[in-house]
């Protein structure tokens, strides 16, 4: 849970429950990163909106298992072991390839990345560092050493945003307590045709 007050699904009413009854999981599970919003439900309309369509939109050009992977990345820099477990559940089921996931998983944990990523992958990962450790050193040559890994603008606006929106619910979970007792790990709404489908499952 967390270290505030958060309305469980069963006592939800009015503007919460019709956003619940949109998220929710497999047995009206709500995972306790969205109902710690549960007392000011219109940060959790905004939440969703960013994490649905930085995360899981199909007009996004980058591969979503990377797109997970930079979050489990920046959740590890940040210490934010709950959303951690939460994306590398994701990521896991995404990759299908258990030998993948542990090589990709443990060069993660040691911040030793360069062991299994290359080029575009690898440059888009030292963004992300530098973003969530280190953003006032970014400069436009950072910028132009993406493009120069043959990333679009496009594609670096979409690794921007997601180790942005990553950055922001890290601190959302630290700074309130929010642990995964009670939470399904590695749920998404992974309908990513229909951004207004925000169902996990």
């Amino acid at each position: 849970m967390s270290w505030i007050k958060e309305i469980p699904y069963k006592d939800a009413t009015g503007q919460l429950k019709k956003i619940y009854d949109r998220i929710k999981g497999p047995n009206n599970n709500i995972d306790n990163v969205l109902s710690i919003h549960s007392l000011r439900p219109h940060t959790l309309i905004g939440h969703m909106g960013l994490y649905k369509n930085v995360l899981h939109n199909s007009n996004n050009t980058v591969p979503k298992w990377y797109l997970e992977t930079l979050g489990v990345y920046v959740s590890h820099l940040n210490q934010c072991s709950y959303c951690v477990d939460h994306h590398s559940g994701g990521l896991k089921r995404l990759l299908n390839d258990d030998s993948r996931f542990q090589e990709i998983i443990s060069c993660i944990l040691k911040d030793e990345v360069h062991l299994h990523f290359k080029y575009q992958y690898l440059a888009g990962l030292h963004y992300a560092k530098q973003l969530t450790l280190s953003h006032h050193t970014i400069t436009e040559t950072d910028i132009r050493n993406l493009r120069e890994q043959e990333l679009s603008d496009g594609e670096i606006l979409e690794i921007n945003q997601v180790v942005s929106y990553f950055n922001y619910v890290n601190r959302t979970v630290v700074g309130l307590g929010v642990n995964t007792d009670g939470d399904i790990i590695g749920l998404s709404p992974n309908e990513s045709d229909d951004p207004e489908n925000w169902s996990h499952s």
